[in-house]
């Protein structure tokens, strides 16, 4: 009587040179009861990157080299978890790394994506799972034959450096590839110089930068790479309803469509909600006093209480806008009152919008001395549908009000913050999100307390308390035409 092991690893092996192959093998495709039960197989852009593999395979030395650039929900995953499993399963002693542009992608989204097909693999009693690995069940070749989900840091490019497996095979995978830096790229191209081994090296992602190695792969480097730019428009299984909402919000010319349905690389130098073009547009734009009398007068501050930011406090009348202060943090919630107060009546603002997150103390004493001021946190709910929070719906507002003839200061700092620091983030529910002032810090983008001053602003619907308010004292200071 035959082992069902033994039988189990003779059938794995006829797809050590067949990616393809094994991926109809390896899965219980339109099973009912599985989590597949309504799926046929690959899908098209999926079997071609598979097929690659194969023939490339036929080449012996030859470093397989993939590049993807996709819209959002093409399937990405689906074929990262594919190649692991066929990987790791079909050739004795496979070494891999497979890593993401962030920690959290690559726990919450490309491992947590491999557990899915790990539980319906038919080879599964081969292989043990875990958060951060897979590896063979042989005690023997726990350590040699396994594929480990690691974090990659510029500070620690020990785990890329030493991925060598002479004689054997190496997987290495980057998903969300334009995010990760220049350096492990570099670092990772050292381990593919190992002879007689089977290497195969791919790369994902939505192609959120018009620069890094990422995007050289379709440019400076595509002798080198197979590359595969995949619209989402094209494939069967994305959501075409929240497609054409994008189309609609943002224009298939944008950049967020071009990046997150087209798979095309951004006309701007990263994935920014507010384009240069626009904020270029409005810089130093002048307006009559007349054109924006009607409208009420909003003042925005982003207060400071510790660190090194400054406080910003701006003004915003219909299309104009203009910084009234910035000063150094301040701890005294009585000189910031009083400036805002004299701000308020000075220009017979109609509403007064300060950030929560600093903000609290500064409103408390706004209360105290009469003053009916607004406190918006920027992680509350939206106010409407499509936007993760506050925070990215007052940044949109703010690209809206460019669009429709905003005027900006001639100011490098307001112009910096608007393109710079409002960058989208990925978002599997479709709502606009943005990229947290964490994340930007990390890559040396400062707080921008201009702009969000200037977001605040938009934070709440304001009308004008009454016919006096309706034009600004004489001694404003307006450029006119």
């Amino acid at each position: 009587m035959s082992d069902p092991v033994v039988e189990l690893v003779k059938s794995l092996a006829q797809y050590a040179k067949d990616p393809l192959t094994f991926v109809y093998f390896a899965f219980p495709w339109g099973q009912a009861g599985t989590s597949i039960e309504r799926m046929k197989g690959p899908q098209p852009w999926q079997v071609k990157i598979l097929m690659d593999i194969r023939d490339g395979l036929k080449t012996p030395d030859q470093v397989i080299q993939e590049a993807v650039a996709s819209g959002h929900g093409i399937g990405k995953s689906a074929l990262v978890s594919w190649l692991i499993l066929w990987a790791i399963s079909t050739h004795e002693d496979t070494r891999g790394v497979v890593t993401a542009n962030t920690e959290t992608q690559l726990r919450t989204k490309t491992w947590a994506e491999l557990s899915k097909w790990f539980g319906i693999f038919r080879a599964r009693i081969l292989f043990k799972y875990t958060a951060t690995s897979i590896y063979s069940m042989d005690p023997k070749h726990e350590k040699t034959w396994r594929i480990d989900a690691i974090p990659w840091s510029k500070e620690n490019t020990e785990a890329f450096a030493g991925l060598h497996n002479q004689g054997k095979r190496i997987l290495l995978i980057f998903d969300e590839a334009s995010a990760i830096d220049n350096r492990i790229w570099e670092v990772a191209e050292g381990a593919m110089t190992d002879k007689e081994t089977e290497i195969i090296w791919c790369a994902f992602g939505n192609p959120t930068r018009n620069n890094g190695r990422f995007y050289d792969c379709f440019h400076r480097d595509r002798n080198f790479w197979h590359t595969m730019q995949v619209d989402s428009r094209t494939v069967e299984i994305t959501n075409k309803d929240l497609i054409a909402k994008w189309a609609q919000q943002y224009g298939e010319d944008s950049d967020f469509f071009r990046v997150r349905v087209r798979g095309v690389f951004p006309n701007s130098s990263s994935l920014q909600l507010i384009s240069t073009d626009l904020v270029e547009a409005a810089r130093g734009k002048k307006i009559r006093k007349e054109s924006i009398s009607f409208a009420p007068v909003i003042i925005g501050v982003d207060n400071s209480w510790t660190g090194s930011d400054p406080a910003a406090i701006w003004l915003r009348q219909g299309l104009w806008s203009q910084r009234l202060a910035k000063i150094p943090k301040v701890s005294n919630d009585n000189i910031m009152g009083a400036m805002v107060a004299k701000f308020e009546d000075e220009y017979h603002a109609d509403a007064v919008n300060i950030d929560q997150g600093y903000g609290t103390g500064l409103y408390s004493w706004g209360l105290a001395h009469g003053r009916n001021w607004n406190l918006i946190p920027f992680g509350a709910r939206a106010p409407k549908e499509g936007f993760l929070n506050m925070r990215a719906y007052m940044a949109d507002q703010v690209r809206q009000w460019l669009r429709d003839g905003g005027c900006l200061p001639d100011d490098q700092t307001i112009c910096d913050d608007l393109t710079m620091a409002y960058q989208i983030s990925p978002s599997d529910t479709g709502v606009l999100k943005l990229r947290s002032k964490k994340e930007l810090e990390d890559e040396g983008i400062p707080s921008p307390n201009d702009g969000d001053a200037l977001m605040l602003t938009f934070a709440i619907p304001v009308v004008k308390k009454g016919m006096r308010r309706q034009r600004m004292q004489a001694n404003t200071e307006y450029k006119l035409f």
